[in-house]
């Protein structure tokens, strides 16, 4: 098996490669004067089980697009020089929140980055905690793991179920599957009642509006507020105060992806939100040193239920 980086912070590659008892596999990445950018691994691949890793969030250095074409030209060159089978390993898959059309002309961009993966010979793509799973899975024909999160988030609540009654809330309608898988392995896991909420939220052309309309029991629980990923912060923001308005004890913030674009930060930091905990599918980089936040953040690694998807992808005789 050989294992690669395409990642600048290598945090979360080093974590899963320790979980793997591997090394990462070296690859030459020279920048070119007008930006393009040339990727060749170091050893042969011929005959390997290749994995390679990048997570496709945009940072101070590449866009998300950017970060995307250099995947795709690194799994085509793997492929070139005879590796038996090449997995992309996406943390976050840019560009799966537009997975259907909701008005005249729009695109359908998962659909389009499944079909540039096809193309340059990928033989399975493995995620974590997609904007809409079945989407995702439908987009693709190659086959895909898809990775939930709530099981990184699983000790953080184990903790807070010894002190008070839990609940798990969506901030949508269209996270209330996601909580309720989570609702359900929590009851499993803890042998406890464990309530459930679903928030009101609409957007259109960007603009989020909601009616602090909350459906279902929280009067005296802990909720956590569970979402794919966190971007602006209001939609969380927004749950957290309605949560709080039906009698919510205290809302911790849950998700997948912490993108904390724009006003996060403040989002974040307001009184309603007691804690937030976030995977390291992407690093908190754009969160001020300073920043309120930091105090009340927790990230949750996905490392091990990676490490535990390859281990099971590439069979019995990994080691």
């Amino acid at each position: 098996m050989l294992l690669y980086s395409l990642d600048n912070d290598t945090l979360f590659s080093q974590a899963l490669a320790t979980h793997l008892g591997l090394a990462l596999a070296a690859h030459e990445d020279r920048c070119f004067e007008d930006g393009e950018h040339k990727l060749r691994p170091l050893q042969d691949p011929r005959g390997s089980d290749a994995y390679v890793i990048h997570s496709l969030y945009g940072d101070m250095q590449y866009s998300p697009h950017d970060k995307l074409s250099r995947l795709l030209l690194f799994i085509a060159t793997l492929q070139e020089h005879g590796a038996s089978r090449v997995t992309a390993v996406v943390p976050y898959l840019a560009y799966a929140r537009k997975d259907r059309q909701t008005k005249p002309f729009d695109p359908v961009t998962l659909r389009y980055v499944a079909q540039l993966f096809e193309a340059v010979g990928t033989s399975q793509l493995i995620v974590l905690e997609a904007h809409n799973v079945a989407a995702f899975q439908n987009a693709f024909r190659c086959p895909t793991i898809h990775i939930e999160a709530h099981r990184a988030f699983d000790s953080v609540a184990c903790e807070w179920a010894a002190h008070t009654a839990l609940a798990v809330a969506s901030p949508d309608p269209g996270g209330v599957k996601r909580a309720q898988l989570w609702r359900e392995s929590l009851e499993k896991k803890l042998r406890q009642p464990v309530g459930f909420a679903m928030l009101d939220k609409r957007r259109s052309a960007g603009v989020v509006t909601s009616e602090n309309l909350v459906a279902g029991d929280v009067d005296g629980m802990t909720v956590f507020l569970i979402d794919d990923l966190i971007a602006s912060g209001d939609t969380m923001r927004r749950g957290a105060v309605a949560l709080r308005k039906a009698g919510a004890q205290k809302v911790i913030a849950c998700a997948a992806h912490g993108l904390l674009t724009g006003p996060a930060s403040e989002a974040m930091a307001d009184g309603s939100i007691a804690h937030v905990v976030l995977t390291d599918s992407v690093p908190p980089f754009r969160l001020p040193l300073t920043s309120a936040v930091r105090s009340k953040l927790t990230i949750a690694s996905a490392a091990a239920l990676f490490a535990t998807a390859i281990r099971a992808s590439h069979g019995a005789g990994w080691t």
